[in-house]
């Protein structure tokens, strides 16, 4: 019998663990990834979609529009792709409050995290980016200052939908626009009283690589998201003292995929029983547990903004490593600042305790500045129907060519672009290559007041607030809606179908020109493959045959 090798380790149970997510995240790429554009049935493209930016959501959104025969150009006004998760946004310790089970933001992205930093994220963005060809298709330093239509725009009154021209050149025409600006622009700098005075640094907490924390006394000033960050990095990089001063607390949740799914779960935003009380009640006792009087909100539903998602944060406060205040900044001092402490059930700017606190550095925490989309036309934004009142939350109600993903979104709880990204690119192009799906600007308003009217009763009334199950509820009524997009279903849902041009017609360089049409398919590989063969007996021998094939 052989003898176990003495100097063999056991596998670590994490590392078993580590290997089924690997094979996941492999076989949802092979079921859901679009082909690439070296796999694809040889044709002129479907049509030409302008893409605005290329942060996560727009090279996301490209490369589903590439990958299903859709021509895109991509306008980035920074040097670089990423957007908010850019080498010159945040810091390189900046990671995922989710579960990249949850930040899926294309089939595929292979993480070896659950919580990724920003270079590893970065680095699956650039996969997406260059195995697509959106590196030959992106324009960087070119910010959009306007879109408008082009003379041969069709009315959606009547079926037909915008063309649309960027930034004045008439030279380039695009089917459709996807403007994906994000919710995050650049970093917003608060000035805080009497901050000439401070001896000290102050830097925003988007800037901290190069910050020397160790042996510091770091001031946070604000409890959001970044303050839960930038308080993290501070107890990693050995301050002497870290405290958040928020002045308003914010609820924080486990950075546990279970129970963020669980809340999800919630459709409409509801304050129901179950995910009410009940959840805000688990939450204070066996998540804050002793914190609860000192951090959990008072008389504020779960059910009205992004809550934060953190485990350590909480850890490193009840060890004492950390702190947290609530109240009002009152002044910055040469060595501190001087700070209105207030009650839990005190309000914003009430009398409270004055207390100095002294600090070597202030991290301002106040968040980024939203981007605004003023460079689209005022008309696709009539009263009443400004985002994110918008159909689906991301069509303007007056042309379904234009697409807002992720730009029109302000309050949500796992939305963070596992799925719904690729959905609502293959809808922009059902709506394009079939007028018989496109909704009448009647009706999409019609649907954004149907969505106000249920939520009417709920914490974040009408879009200002979903869920991912809510989402999930609104993106299979649209396909059932209107029984000629059902043939569509399994495209949308899942990308499976494709439009294939009749080779009747061919180019110079082999690809159909003919009238295109749609076929479903269970598998998107077996029939690219097919295609391929078939267009490589179909398709012209030489540049002369196919000059002869050109009419």
């Amino acid at each position: 019998m052989a003898r176990p090798d003495p100097n063999s380790h056991p596998v670590h149970p994490i590392q078993i663990v580590v290997w089924f997510y690997q094979l996941y995240q492999s076989f949802v790429a092979y079921l859901f990834a679009p082909p690439t554009p070296d796999r694809q049935f040889r044709q002129k493209p479907l049509g030409h979609i302008a893409v605005i930016g290329a942060g996560v959501s727009g090279l996301s959104s490209a490369a589903h529009f590439v990958g299903h025969g859709f021509d895109v150009v991509i306008f980035e006004e920074a040097s670089e792709l990423g957007g908010i998760w850019g080498k010159k946004r945040v810091n390189s310790t900046s990671g995922l409050q989710l579960n990249s089970l949850m930040y899926r933001f294309f089939p595929t992205c292979m993480y070896t995290h659950s919580y990724p930093k920003r270079d590893e994220i970065l680095d699956n963005l650039e996969q997406v980016w260059k195995n697509y060809g959106l590196d030959k298709k992106t324009r960087f330093h070119h910010k959009v200052t306007s879109v408008t239509r082009h003379k041969s725009s069709t009315d959606p009154r009547e079926g037909g939908h915008a063309r649309w021209i960027v930034n004045g050149n008439e030279g380039e025409i695009f089917d459709a626009v996807v403007a994906t600006v994000g919710t995050c622009g650049a970093p917003h700098k608060m000035e805080l009283k009497g901050q000439d005075k401070f001896k000290g640094k102050i830097v925003h907490s988007s800037e901290l690589d190069d910050v020397e924390l160790r042996g510091k006394r770091v001031i946070v000033v604000g409890g959001g998201a970044s303050g839960i960050e930038a308080l993290e990095l501070a107890v990693e990089k050995k301050a002497k003292s870290a405290v958040i001063l928020a002045r308003s607390d914010k609820w924080i949740i486990p950075r546990s995929t279970i129970i963020d799914i669980i809340l999800a779960l919630n459709p409409f935003g509801r304050q129901g029983i179950l995910m009410g009380p009940f959840a805000q009640f688990f939450l204070r006792k066996l998540h804050y547990r002793d914190l609860e009087e000192k951090m959990a909100p008072y008389n504020v539903p779960l059910f009205a903004g992004t809550p934060i998602v953190n485990n350590s944060a909480l850890t490193h406060i009840r060890q004492g490593k950390a702190d947290y205040q609530r109240g009002d900044l009152l002044e910055v001092k040469e060595h501190g600042v001087l700070f209105n402490k207030r009650g839990k059930t005190q309000k914003k700017g009430e009398e409270g305790e004055h207390v100095e606190y002294d600090a070597d550095v202030i991290v301002v925490a106040t968040g980024f500045d939203r981007p605004t989309l003023d460079f689209l036309p005022k008309d696709l934004f009539p009263p009443d129907y400004v985002p994110p009142s918008c159909y689906l939350q991301v069509f303007p109600v007056e042309d379904p060519s234009v697409l807002l993903t992720n730009a029109t979104y302000k309050n949500a709880i796992g939305t963070v672009g596992n799925w719904h990204i690729g959905i609502y690119a293959r809808i922009a192009m059902v709506l394009l290559m079939d007028e018989r799906c496109r909704p009448h600007p009647r009706n999409m308003r019609l649907w954004t007041d149907l969505i106000r009217f249920i939520k009417e009763k709920s914490p974040a009334p009408g879009l200002t607030f979903f869920t991912y199950t809510e989402l999930i509820i609104w993106l299979v009524g649209f396909i059932f809606v209107v029984p000629r997009r059902t043939r569509y279903f399994f495209f949308i849902l899942f990308g499976y179908g494709f439009w294939e041009r009749s080779t009747s017609k061919v180019d110079k360089k082999g690809r159909a020109l003919g009238e295109p049409s749609f076929h479903l398919s269970t598998s998107k590989l077996i029939p690219f493959r097919r295609h391929q063969a078939r267009m490589a007996i179909q398709a012209p021998n030489s540049i002369e045959e196919a000059h002869n094939k050109v009419e």
